[in-house]
């Protein structure tokens, strides 16, 4: 592994201060790291002043400039040169005020740090002022201020960013890329504060315009688009355990879930931030609902004491530290967990599929003939000759037929098994019917509905095995007359490493020699299902991926025991059994997806089947 030489010194070195240039640029180097950090600070300085309506304006992805445009409260000429003085802010006096910032920006070196890599220009007038004040910077020189005509407010314009420090221009994207970033941060920053007006744009052109005095749900709307937004459940909750946490929130239906992170938002007090505590509540919130490696889109909206959160752990307030970080875990998971809960989560073939809903077209060939070739001939014919001999006589009976008679006046001889109407506590689901001895097929009010048997089965078995093992700390187990033996590699070492697992599952497994494992006794639950102890404890010790985390584990196992014990694709289901399945899918809970997060139902709707049939 290479390693650093010493330093060699032939004389002392001298400690002497750094010139002021020098340390604002280093100051930029966690503060400003590209166009979009530029972005965060110059319209959270304009939400401190109090504007009503904020304008962004982008050259080149920002990369040359960006000018901020906003209505606040404004700088006088004698504070205009206090802006760009480094650590100076009128948002703290004391050290006491680091215990409860409740404004966006406080350190103090936002806009030196900017001006020291970059050309910077500030225009602004109070609200009582005759006129505006301008101040240029560029570097070490400044120049004003000196009057200028504009509106009260701020414009702040930034140019050429990083034009003195080439070396971190080159570390810059493209322009399209640091625009998206730059639109990213300004939606953040409009979901945080959906009262004040927002407008962005983009190499002339008008990217974003959102009215001031929107409610949290309009602008979550206006933002994420109708289509997205109607995909997204009302979350809310009030926790006061340790301290007051009130939440608001829209969290997204487990089939918008995406490959990364980018549609989360979490807003605390106003600000946009990172936290890995309330990304984990949110995860846990949706385990089981999504597949691994997925992550659900949420907008979360949090308001604490500010005294009961550090703010000042970051150079950009981009993560915070929180005082009780468990109050807040459990506040958006109860919370996110309640709302998920409350709905029916049964995704539309839409919803899965948005290509598989298309109206019913005909074919049509170019030349307008509808079949060609001789097979095509005597198809037609035959097609001709069938309807010549619908006479006019047998239409008219067809259409004069009588109505039939209620079926309360009807007398069956030897009446059919009877269809199952309904599950006995289910009554929104009718008519079931399994297809190819795999699928059940029902429909209630809202459409038809498709049911994976074993997907289904298989998150009831997994409930039905956490449940008996949250209440009785362990599973029953049966004690095997004869001992299931297995081969297996290593096995002492992967059964002590198992062992917790094991004792939690009722199954007595012992070494018997390097390769071989004894099974003495083994869970009643799966005794009754089938399942078979050595084919279990075989892929069990084979398994060499297993969480490390000692929960996470035990529900990775208990998955697979719902696996093995779930009914199949291809059992035959007796009606009895068919109904029970229905009836226990309104019991259990997140019965829409099984463990792993894939859907275990997915329903046709009535939208759906009148646009496949050209019926919209």
């Amino acid at each position: 592994m290479p390693r650093m030489p010493p330093v060699q010194h032939e004389t002392l070195p001298e400690i002497r201060a750094l010139d002021p240039l020098v340390v604002n640029q280093i100051a930029a180097g966690e503060v400003v790291e590209r166009p979009a950090s530029v972005v965060k600070e110059l319209v959270e300085n304009a939400l401190d002043a109090g504007a009503t309506s904020v304008r962004v304006e982008l050259e080149a992805g920002g990369i040359e400039l960006v000018r901020v445009a906003d209505d606040g409260c404004g700088m006088s000429p004698e504070q205009l040169p206090m802006a760009v003085a480094p650590h100076a802010t009128s948002k703290i006096t004391s050290p006491d005020d680091l215990d409860a910032v409740a404004t966006m920006g406080f350190r103090g070196e936002a806009l030196a740090s900017i001006a020291s890599v970059s050309r910077l220009r500030i225009r602004s007038r109070t609200r009582g002022a005759s006129e505006a004040s301008e101040l240029v910077v560029e570097g070490n020189r400044v120049e004003g201020p000196r009057p200028a005509s504009g509106a009260p407010g701020t414009v702040i314009e930034v140019r050429n960013l990083f034009f003195n420090t080439p070396a971190r221009r080159k570390f810059l994207r493209t322009a399209q890329t640091e625009k998206q970033r730059c639109v990213d941060a300004v939606k953040g920053l409009a979901l945080a504060r959906p009262a004040i007006g927002f407008t962005l744009v983009c190499d002339g052109h008008t990217t974003l315009e959102l009215p001031a005095d929107q409610s949290a749900p309009q602008r979550v709307r206006s933002i994420l688009g109708e289509e997205l937004a109607e995909a997204m459940i009302e979350a809310t909750g009030i926790a006061a355990e340790t301290y007051s946490v009130n939440l608001w929130g829209l969290v997204g239906r487990p089939h918008a879930a995406r490959g990364n992170a980018k549609g989360q938002w979490i807003v605390l007090n106003g600000r946009v931030i990172r936290d890995a505590s309330i990304a984990h509540a949110l995860r846990e919130a949706y385990r089981g609902l999504i597949e691994p490696g997925k992550h659900p889109i949420a907008v979360l909206l949090i308001d604490v004491d500010p005294s009961m959160v550090d703010v000042n752990v970051h150079p950009a307030k981009a993560e915070v530290r929180f005082r009780d970080s468990s109050a807040i875990h459990a506040a958006v998971h109860g919370s996110v967990r309640e709302a998920l809960a409350g709905e029916d989560l049964t995704a539309s073939l839409e919803e899965v599929n948005p290509r598989s809903v298309r109206p019913w077209q005909p074919f049509v060939p170019a030349d307008g003939a509808i079949f060609r070739g001789p097979q095509a001939t005597e198809m037609t014919q035959a097609a001709r000759e069938a309807a010549d001999r619908f006479t006019e006589a047998e239409a008219h009976a067809v259409l004069n037929r009588p109505e039939p008679r209620p079926a309360s006046e009807v007398e069956y001889k030897n009446p059919e098994p009877a269809a199952i109407d309904r599950a006995p506590d289910g009554p929104w689901m009718r008519r079931a019917m399994q297809i190819r001895d795999s699928y059940l097929v029902a429909h209630d009010d809202d459409g038809v509905v498709i049911i994976d048997q074993h997907a289904l089965h298989e998150r009831v078995m997994f409930e039905a095995l956490r449940a008996r093992v949250a209440s009785q700390g362990a599973l029953e187990s049966q004690r095997l007359l004869t001992p299931a033996m297995v081969g297996v590699a290593d096995a002492p070492e992967k059964l002590d490493a198992l062992l917790p697992i094991l004792q939690t599952l009722g199954i007595d497994a012992t070494a018997a020699g390097p390769t071989r494992v004894a099974v003495h006794a083994f869970p009643s639950l799966l005794f009754s299902r089938g399942v078979d102890p050595a084919e279990f404890m075989g892929d069990l010790l084979e398994k060499d991926d297993l969480p490390t985390d000692q929960e996470d584990a035990l529900r990775e196992v208990l998955d697979m025991m719902a696996c093995k014990a779930a009914v199949k694709a291809g059992d035959a289901l007796s009606d009895q059994e068919l109904s029970a399945l229905l009836e226990l899918r309104e019991k259990v809970e997140r019965s829409a997806s099984c463990p792993h997060g894939r859907p275990t139902s997915v329903r046709l709707t009535m939208r759906d089947l009148e646009r496949m049939f050209g019926r919209r």
